[in-house]
């Protein structure tokens, strides 16, 4: 039995919501000193888009706080529906202010129309995207992973189930398993540059800091954990937080890495339903234990030629499906419609068309 230790999550919310000195959120509704998804998929919207076509649009990230008056406003969401700063758009006099809302999955657009009544005529689904990580390889084209220790990896916030995660390891580690695998974990508020948040999770990252087949990382730059899942062979995320999308799934999938998740929120979606995928269950014990049959599972059966081949297939996929080219032309595909949208509006504001 996996027994995860008791933490107090904090609120994502009202995280989300506290201002350091010096003020925390740009006007765009990024963060200052972050490197959470949302900054990274800005970074890369504005390197990917001609920036000339993006400049003739106000984007706003998830929270409000300036509302252009001389362009087009777009509000690119990325969390949940029931975020206390979505409320404003089960206003339709609200959401007037936008020329569309951008949702990044299938699954939140859809809650968000359950819950609020946005129409399908005011959103917009444009997923996120990677660029895709090289995996080293042989020269017939297999790949070239060491796997005499299977090396497991977590690398998201710690309140995302790290917990359930860490238990999971002790108890394959205490079951014939500590010659058989290592665990990678790459983990911090620091990545939206509240460290002083780590603290609930202190005993867990000592746990894992004296453990012998544990490594804590903390926190590191995205090239560093992108090479880290090149060498990975399984992402251990018994998720306990509703996914709008998921960046670390997404990327697990390009290194080929395994994923051992629940059906939760949106992560069937966002992994095209290759990750090794269980029922949620809301019992924290009950999940615990459940995860981690799952992971010994996962780990028994990876290197078994139906595994390797799902994975290669999965990293295709991904690569494709979730690339930054395609992506940057639906961006490009989307804003350029809404500017013929703009422009017809002001010709029939003037009389000039119907």
């Amino acid at each position: 039995m996996a027994e995860a230790q008791t933490t107090e999550n904090p609120d994502e919310f009202s995280l989300k919501t506290v201002e350091k000195q010096g003020g925390l959120m740009k006007e765009d509704g990024t963060y200052h000193e972050a490197f959470g998804g949302t900054e990274l998929m800005t970074k890369a919207l504005t390197e990917r888009v001609d920036k000339d076509l993006l400049e003739k649009f106000n984007i706003i990230k998830s929270r409000v706080r300036t509302v252009s008056e001389d362009k087009p406003n777009i509000l690119w969401l990325h969390d949940l529906w029931n975020d206390p700063e979505n409320a404003h758009l089960k206003d339709a006099e609200a959401r007037k202010r936008f020329a569309r809302l951008v949702f990044v999955s299938n699954y939140q657009m859809n809650t968000y129309q359950l819950a609020l009544g946005i129409p399908f005529s005011e959103s917009f689904v444009l997923k996120n995207a990677i660029e895709p990580i090289l995996v080293p390889g042989n020269t017939d084209g297999s790949w070239n992973k060491p796997d005499d220790v299977i090396r497991i990896i977590y690398h998201t916030t710690p309140h995302r189930g790290l917990n359930i995660a860490v238990a999971a390891v002790q108890a394959l580690c205490e079951n014939g398993y500590k010659d058989k695998i290592h665990f990678d974990v790459y983990s911090s508020f620091e990545a939206y540059g509240w460290p002083e948040r780590d603290k609930p999770y202190e005993s867990v990252f000592k746990t894992i800091k004296e453990h012998d087949n544990m490594t804590y990382h903390g926190f590191k730059p995205n090239d560093v954990v992108r090479k880290a899942l090149s060498q990975a062979h399984i992402f251990a995320y018994p998720s306990t937080w509703v996914e709008t999308s998921c960046i670390s799934a997404i990327e697990a999938l390009s290194a080929g890495v395994q994923i051992v998740c629940p059906n939760l929120g949106a992560l069937p979606e966002t992994t095209g339903n290759f990750a090794t995928m269980y029922q949620w269950n809301e019992n924290q014990q009950f999940h615990a234990n459940v995860f981690a049959n799952f992971l010994k599972g996962a780990v028994d059966n990876y290197k078994s030629e139906d595994m390797l081949r799902k994975l290669a297939f999965a990293k295709n996929w991904a690569d494709n499906f979730y690339s930054w080219d395609m992506r940057a032309n639906e961006w490009t595909g989307m804003l350029n419609g809404l500017l013929q949208i703009e422009e017809a509006k002001k010709k029939v504001a003037n009389g000039q068309g119907t």
